[in-house]
């Protein structure tokens, strides 16, 4: 299967299960790989013939800004969902990274694959 992938797109939302966390929106970091397969797509030069990415990468964006989740987990979960809306994914792979979420690190990020029914 053919991969697109958006990395390290640079959000904020509410994200946590702390008082403190659910005050303020908080840094995250998201990157999703999209299996499709981009055979036509690479035959006809045709952008219909292919996965939006740039429709994909909105949804996530506005998806994310205006969502609330607890857990970093749940907010991987409907970004997966959402990419497998789009026509043509047939998996998505999302990693999410929420920066300073323990002391001495990084970051700590929670990587899931989901692929479509059926």
């Amino acid at each position: 299967m053919d991969k697109i992938t958006i990395r390290e797109i640079a959000l904020r939302c509410i994200i946590g299960i702390y008082p403190e966390e659910r005050r303020e929106k908080q840094d995250v970091i998201i990157t999703i790989t999209l299996h499709a397969d981009l055979r036509r797509a690479a035959e006809t030069d045709n952008v219909a013939d292919t996965v939006d990415y740039k429709a994909v990468k909105k949804a996530v964006v506005n998806l994310v800004e205006g969502s609330s989740f607890m857990l970093v987990e749940a907010l991987a979960q409907a970004v997966a969902d959402k990419c497998l809306s789009f026509d043509g994914v047939q998996e998505a792979d999302v990693v999410v990274e929420k920066p300073g979420a323990l002391r001495f690190t990084r970051t700590v990020e929670v990587e899931m694959s989901r692929r479509r029914d059926g």
